[in-house]
């Protein structure tokens, strides 16, 4: 962020470039700013450092949230009523491998999945309660908790090990009984594909949150892991803001001392006609340098001001 020396051609370059140059850069930080604080960014966040950080209890789960059970919900009825209606349609197809059995194993495991998918809704949405409550509902609910998990990772492994299956039975070409069943190898791929898009996720998020994040946070300057919902300033609140060029009287009078000749953002001096800005708390830092900072963290970098 420190300024290089300015020269004459340098000066007359950027003075060319500013206008189109400065619109793209300030559209892209709005839009990854902005992005920065969309809902399914931070549910990604959330799983990232659940994933990756302690386990505490199942409430700090985002993947028991509301939203996420009620997405889950809808995955397993649509699943299972497009099975259902498949099969039905096609009785007279005769695949090679027993895909009628695969499709309907995989139907009994969505249908108990509807119990643990209910458990998990009470247990993140139950409330503290009292301490006797708690007391006389503590052996029966870590009985019960044991209990799901254990029925949990035991339909999480016959998933895992039917996918497997389905992927052999689907994708063996040496009897090329497609044409035989087309509905239900469709379905199966379709099923296969969604299974793999699913068991891929946490690449994928890995992918996202740590190198492609990362990559624009580092070419723009602007860290999306540290925005939040309400922490970053408006562009209201930016445009309120004093701002002038260095060295030229404001239109708010303050106090100038030794301090006001440099940012303490990029630890550079100011030069003659650099933009600038005051915040309320009259400390004043290059223009560039606070509207990054602001849009991240809506307090002054020095005294911790909130902006009003």
């Amino acid at each position: 962020m420190r300024p290089s020396p300015s020269s004459s051609s340098l000066s007359a370059a950027a003075a060319m470039a500013a206008p189109g140059g400065g619109r793209v850069s300030a559209f892209t930080m709005r839009a990854v700013a902005r992005m920065s604080r969309a809902r399914w960014f931070i549910f990604l966040r959330r799983v990232y450092q659940y994933q990756n950080g302690p386990r505490s209890d199942l409430g700090s789960n985002p993947f028991n949230s509301p939203g996420w059970l009620a997405l889950e919900l809808g995955v397993i009825v649509a699943q299972m009523v497009l099975t259902t209606a498949v099969v039905a349609t096609s009785p007279r197809e005769r695949p090679a491998w027993p895909l009628r059995l695969w499709v309907a194993a995989y139907n009994v495991g969505n249908v108990l999945s509807l119990p643990l998918l209910y458990w998990r809704h009470r247990h993140s949405s139950s409330g503290g309660g009292g301490s006797d409550d708690l007391e006389m509902r503590g052996a029966n609910d870590a009985l019960r908790s044991f209990l799901m998990n254990k029925a949990r990772a035991f339909l999480e492994l016959f998933f895992a090990m039917w996918f497997v299956m389905g992927n052999v039975w689907v994708f063996d070409a040496r009897l090329g009984s497609f044409h035989r069943a087309p509905r239900l190898y469709a379905l199966c791929i379709a099923l296969l594909a969604w299974n793999a898009v699913v068991y891929s996720l946490p690449f994928l998020l890995f992918l996202l949150l740590c190198c492609f994040v990362p990559m624009v946070g580092y070419a723009l300057g602007y860290n999306m892991n540290s925005a939040s919902v309400g922490r970053g300033a408006s562009d209201e609140q930016l445009a309120a803001l004093p701002r002038w060029r260095f060295k030229e009287q404001p239109d708010v009078p303050r106090d100038r001392d030794h301090d006001d000749q440099e940012c303490c953002i990029c630890l550079a001096q100011y030069r003659e006609k650099e933009e600038v800005r005051q915040l309320p708390c009259t400390h004043m830092f290059h223009l560039k340098c606070v509207d990054r900072w602001l849009r991240i963290i809506s307090s002054c970098p020095l005294c911790k001001q909130e902006l009003k």
